[in-house]
């Protein structure tokens, strides 16, 4: 599949979920979807485009909890980047790591820096933070006034 192919496939198979695609260069792409179909959009382009899982980022912005989930498509080159936008009051996700086993530590990293809840997750227990700050308390939060 082509850079332009699985793009176009994003769009056609998941229609106004998928809310905006910036080209950054001919290698690199981000995909803005609805939180609600990550799972269906991570299938899709692992097992329909044939990427990769590499890893995902997290940031708190003013916009909400923003997550970026990079794939690869190695033949080509190709950085996907899935991006969504999480409430600041009840961010939550659905958990990749029941599809991808690279996305477990990852997502257990955000949840415990920025208190995002990874549904259906196997194993959100502490991961770094153990003894470091005190429960409830998500470092990487930010407070917008």
């Amino acid at each position: 599949m082509t850079t332009e192919s699985i793009i176009k496939g994003l769009k056609e198979k998941f229609g106004q979920d998928v809310s905006d695609t910036v080209k950054r260069n001919d290698k690199r792409y981000i995909v803005t979807i609805n939180p609600v179909t990550l799972p269906k959009v991570a299938e899709y382009l692992y097992r329909d485009a044939g990427c990769r899982f590499i890893i995902a980022s997290a940031l708190h912005t003013r916009k909400g909890f923003e997550i970026h989930y990079h794939f690869s498509k190695d033949e080509t080159g190709l950085i996907l980047n899935v991006h969504v936008v999480l409430s600041h009051e009840k961010p939550q996700i659905e958990s990749l790591s029941n599809m991808f086993n690279a996305s477990n530590w990852i997502e257990r990293e955000m949840h415990e820096l920025f208190g995002i809840d990874f549904l259906n997750h196997p194993n959100q227990e502490k991961l770094i933070s153990e003894g470091n700050w005190a429960e409830g308390v998500y470092p990487y939060r930010k407070d917008f006034k």
